[in-house]
């Protein structure tokens, strides 16, 4: 009979997986359409006088007088695309958190077909944004309800056995493998055959929504709820300060008020992992934001080459996530972070989500845990770019000293029991 449990287990593990990677993959195809064409996007919007833009232009200048950018025009996109995708960010700081203690409570199902919904109309605000003022929108609904990785993680983590969470969490890095490398050769592909048209991003746009479409479809009908039955009796937002306030992230104090809450010492990990993903996202989302605006102004890259550019990234993650992450054994997952340390600054940062599976607490915790660690590294996301875009001096002493943090809680990440 153990047996038979057993069979059955795996292979309702093995669909929810499936369904987890597909949902997700169609979310991040839609979701990178975007990447390569967000500088023509700001460069499109400059040169046809859009009020709002232009106001927005003076608090631009303010700020890069404030933090020291020069004041060259090359150095405006940049900029306000850091600003841009900073807002992005801080929206998903706000709501992260709160979409995952509400899946705690109320299912994961539920959650990510209400944020699919939210995504689905900020795509269709973006192919309709015949103004700036309406491409700004688009990018605050999508701010707001993008919490579909952390719903998706926290699925994975309902599965009852480590190593099909192993598993999942291996194809969860996968399917951002693909989506940063086929997303954005996909957007520049439909932006280049409108390239002469006043909308050349409403192709792109309106992919973006059969996607969103398509995921939302496909989670309805096929995924399976996997909160446990009665796992949501002690979760709930009582304190929603706990899910907003920078410190309270940082300390996970929401998992302190729920009835079974994590040992003392899984909270020390919690901690130390929280401030080591911090850190480690807010040095990549600098680089990561800030690149396509590099290769769009120094050495002129075309939409295309954007998405080229991205197509080389993505495989490359794809060979490390498929064929090295998936194979790190349940318990070692520790171990391989600081390894992966050692020999660079900059590595996937679903390793790191999958470090956090050890140290998850009951079953009506792990929403809110993965929602933290995705509010944790939203916050990071809407410092980063901006980090980045401004003065030189600060940002490398800022980069030096989360550095140093970063090795440091690794090392105690590696050193706890």
């Amino acid at each position: 009979m153990a047996g038979d449990k057993t069979t059955s287990e795996d292979v309702r593990s093995s669909r929810v997986i499936r369904v987890v990677f597909l949902a997700l993959l169609l979310d991040l195809l839609g979701f990178t359409l975007i990447l390569p064409l967000l500088p023509s996007i700001l460069d499109h919007y400059s040169q046809t006088g859009d009020g709002v833009y232009q106001s927005l232009q003076s608090v631009v200048d303010w700020f890069r007088g404030a933090v020291g950018v020069p004041m060259e025009t090359k150095y405006n996109s940049v900029l306000f695309g850091g600003l841009i995708g900073s807002l992005y960010s801080l929206l998903q700081f706000l709501s992260s958190p709160i979409t995952g203690a509400l899946s705690d409570k109320y299912g994961r199902k539920p959650l990510l077909l209400l944020t699919t919904v939210g995504l689905m109309a900020s795509y269709v605000l973006w192919a309709f944004s015949h103004s700036f003022t309406i491409f700004l929108l688009s990018r605050v609904v999508g701010g707001i309800c993008k919490g579909n990785v952390s719903l998706c993680t926290a699925i994975v983590a309902d599965l009852p056995c480590p190593k099909a969470r192993n598993k999942g969490m291996a194809m969860i890095g996968v399917a951002f493998s693909l989506g940063f490398t086929l997303g954005p050769l996909m957007g520049a592909y439909f932006a280049l055959s409108l390239k002469d048209t006043e909308v050349f991003y409403q192709g792109p746009a309106l992919l973006a929504v059969l996607f969103s479409l398509a995921d939302l479809l496909f989670i309805f009908f096929m995924l399976p709820e996997t909160l446990q039955k009665g796992a949501s009796e002690s979760s709930g937002i009582q304190h929603s300060g706990d899910l907003l306030y920078p410190v309270a992230l940082f300390n996970f104090t929401a998992l302190t008020r729920t009835k079974n809450a994590p040992s003392e010492q899984k909270m020390l990990n919690l901690k130390a992992l929280g401030l080591v993903y911090f850190s480690y996202l807010f040095l990549f989302s600098g680089l990561e934001f800030t690149l396509s605006f590099l290769t769009h102004q120094r050495f002129q890259f075309s939409s295309m080459q954007q998405g080229k550019m991205f197509f080389f990234i993505g495989i490359t993650m794809a060979v490390i996530q498929g064929g090295y992450a998936r194979r790190i054994k349940p318990g070692h997952q520790i171990q391989t972070v600081s390894v992966v340390n050692s020999f660079m600054h900059y590595s996937n940062f679903l390793d790191i989500f999958d470090v956090c599976v050890g140290f998850l607490g009951s079953a009506s915790q792990k929403g809110t845990v993965m929602g933290i660690l995705r509010s944790l590294g939203a916050l990071a996301r809407a410092l980063g770019p901006t980090v980045a875009s401004s003065g030189k001096k600060k940002k490398k002493l800022i980069i030096y000293n989360c550095r140093k943090i970063k090795k440091l809680f690794v090392f105690m990440l590696t050193n706890t029991n």
